[in-house]
């Protein structure tokens, strides 16, 4: 048996979630495997955790994974995270500039969307701190209610099936999401390349009528510098034999794939050797 500690973040974010539907994907695979999911900070603490091998494999955000780039290896891409604002649907806020000097919850402490939400603001010539009254929180699962009972005025979050998001857009007044708009996007990609412009399908939320574009990255999950080759070896090959399941227990989990693992890294060393080894064997990669 194989034991792998895998580091996901806060309960009532959407790392835990993932993290738990990977953790059974892996073992149904390939049941050699023993997964050991563990609650970190997020993002932010992940990186360490794993540079110090802590853990094994942990999950880390995209702008958290692109300063990681080098010194951590990638095991799979996870999905795409479009950074947005979700505010009650009866609330005034249409635009991000109704939100400010306003409460915004912008996530748990250590979670990597706080700092993709201090690239976009940044990009925007907007500051987390100056510009609005920043709320941190201790678990993401506090941020749905705070909206719905009015102490913060928006959460911020990203991706599809986000648990923050969806809490908030099924309660009974619904919700209502605010992105940048499309000179806003221009301005946050010339400062920050790297942001990628995503699209969130209409109805991947009650509230989306129409699709909206925003800004975002591929998060990772990311392995200590020190993982056994056979080992990242084995993973992939447990996690991509097993994309159908993967996706069936966590819809957004469905970009899980060797294609996009191969198209979201920024370059084909930052893929573990292991991890390369197997696309190979599959006919992707060189």
């Amino acid at each position: 048996m194989t034991r792998v500690t895998l580091g996901t973040a806060t309960p009532g974010g959407g790392f835990p979630v993932y993290g738990q539907a990977v953790t059974e994907t892996i073992h149904e695979i390939d049941p050699t495997f023993e997964i050991e999911p563990r609650n970190t900070k997020g993002s932010t603490e992940n990186v360490p955790l794993l540079e110090k091998g802590e853990v094994d494999i942990a999950l880390v955000q995209g702008e958290v994974a692109i300063e990681s780039i080098g010194t951590l290896p990638i095991l799979t891409a996870m999905y795409a995270t479009a950074g947005m604002f979700v505010v009650r649907a009866d609330s005034r806020y249409r635009t991000i500039d109704d939100l400010r000097g306003q409460p915004i919850a912008f996530g748990a402490r250590g979670s990597g969307l706080v700092i993709l939400a201090r690239y976009v603001l940044d990009g925007l010539g907007l500051d987390q701190q100056r510009d609005f009254q920043a709320v941190y929180l201790d678990r993401a699962g506090d941020g749905p209610v705070m909206v719905q009972d009015g102490r913060v005025a928006a959460l911020w979050g990203g991706g599809l099936g986000w648990p923050g998001f969806m809490t908030v857009a099924k309660s009974p007044g619904g919700a209502r999401f605010i992105v940048p708009d499309a000179d806003g996007i221009k301005r946050i990609q010339a400062k920050h390349p790297f942001l990628k412009t995503l699209t969130v399908p209409a109805g991947a939320y009650p509230g989306i009528e129409a699709p909206l574009t925003s800004v975002g990255s591929w998060s990772f999950v990311m392995t200590r510098p020190t993982l056994p080759d056979d080992v990242a070896y084995r993973l992939a090959r447990a996690l991509h034999r097993g994309e159908a399941a993967l996706a069936k227990r966590l819809p957004q989990a469905a970009e899980t794939t060797a294609r996009n693992t191969i198209d979201a890294a920024p370059r084909a060393d930052a893929i573990h050797p292991g991890v390369r080894r197997y696309l190979r064997e599959v006919g992707l990669g060189r």
